[in-house]
């Protein structure tokens, strides 16, 4: 046990700030939809065909100021978002005028603030470091049930700490940190295994991660350009009519030179955002190439997709948001008070003994 508390102690003082940060943000982005305030940000999502069908023909078909990505408004939020590949940006009002523009990730808050809490802003590699931090705070939740479980008679639940002593800390991270275990362990568990797919395991059975990974793989990249002139009001219509009771979500320009346009639809069952049910369409024609219908694939991977909901509070409304923002208000205020009696708040004895040797 003494061990487990010494891994606690140095672990936390090392990476508490991260894991405060990542909860900090995640209690943010969680009501990101709310707080983006622009004309048309709450409008009611309209999604009929033809209507759908006008607005991505006028939006995409400019080759001068063709987005790489096209996110539809939602349910939440009643803009659509293009993304440009050199990292700007617009959002647009559900006839496709523009309501807001940008250059940089920097002049939008939500962005960066997204980019932070998934990437520390260094793309893949901050991610790897995320679920790395990830892991930790899982280690975190563990070993502090096993060390509160020798002082489990002295709990006595606490917003914040009855006084601004080191033992005073303590015991509130102690009492606190129990109390909110099971919420850090849904934050954390689904954060990991987003990030580490292999976890996937863990959860879902030792061949989920290689069922996962064959079920979202895109078709096999074809040889293909992006023609300037495509008909993309026919790709909202073909899409329209293979899943018609589909929302649309997004579509999105080749990458990687797969020659491949990729259109996302949410079916009514899905939990996941943006939806698994996809399609593909050819680049150089605009020709439907695959479609992947959601309802069809393996339950471990429907298992999968219902992580990222969960973990971004994306299903029960309000008060799941709230409980979600309660955990990362918690584990902000855990790992930022960590830090500090670690590094910074020593007992007054050591302070003390520390200057009579000086002395």
């Amino acid at each position: 046990m003494k061990l487990i508390d010494l891994l606690h102690r140095w672990t936390g003082g090392i990476v508490g700030l991260l894991l405060a940060m990542l909860g900090l943000t995640g209690a943010l982005l969680v009501h990101k939809d709310a707080w983006v305030m622009l004309p048309h940000a709450h409008d009611a999502l309209v999604q009929d065909t033809t209507h759908l069908a006008m607005v991505t023909q006028r939006v995409m078909a400019d080759s001068a100021v063709q987005p790489q990505a096209l996110t539809y408004a939602s349910q939440s939020f009643g803009l659509l978002r293009a993304a440009y590949g050199d990292g700007g940006g617009a959002y647009l009002d559900q006839n496709g005028a523009i309501v807001a523009q940008w250059q940089s990730q920097w002049e939008r808050p939500e962005i960066w603030l997204f980019d932070l809490h998934h990437h520390l802003f260094s793309g893949d590699a901050g991610e790897t470091v995320i679920g790395i931090v990830a892991l930790c705070g899982l280690f975190f939740v563990i070993s502090g049930v096993l060390l509160w479980w020798r002082t489990r008679k002295t709990f006595a639940f606490r917003l914040m700490p009855a006084r601004m002593n080191r033992p005073a800390i303590v015991r509130h991270h102690r009492d606190l940190g129990i109390v909110i275990a099971p919420l850090l362990l849904l934050s954390l568990v689904t954060g990991a295994v987003l990030v580490f797919r292999p976890m996937a395991a863990l959860l879902l059975g030792p061949g989920a991660p290689a069922t996962i990974d064959a079920s979202l793989k895109a078709p096999p990249p074809r040889e293909a350009q992006l023609a300037d002139t495509l008909n993309w009001a026919a790709m909202i219509r073909t899409a329209r009519a293979r899943f018609p009771d589909a929302e649309l979500r997004s579509i999105s320009l080749p990458r990687k030179d797969n020659g491949l346009i990729t259109l996302r639809m949410r079916s009514p069952e899905e939990w996941l955002p943006n939806g698994r049910t996809t399609l593909w369409f050819a680049a150089d024609t605009g020709a439907l190439v695959a479609a992947r219908d959601a309802a069809t694939l393996p339950s471990s991977v429907k298992g999968y997709n219902l992580l990222y909901p969960l973990h971004a509070a994306k299903v029960g409304g309000l008060p799941f948001r709230i409980v979600m923002t309660l955990s990362g208000l918690a584990l902000a205020m855990l790992g930022t008070l960590a830090v500090w009696t670690f590094w910074f708040k020593k007992p007054k004895a050591a302070r003390a003994q520390v200057r009579r040797v000086d002395i």
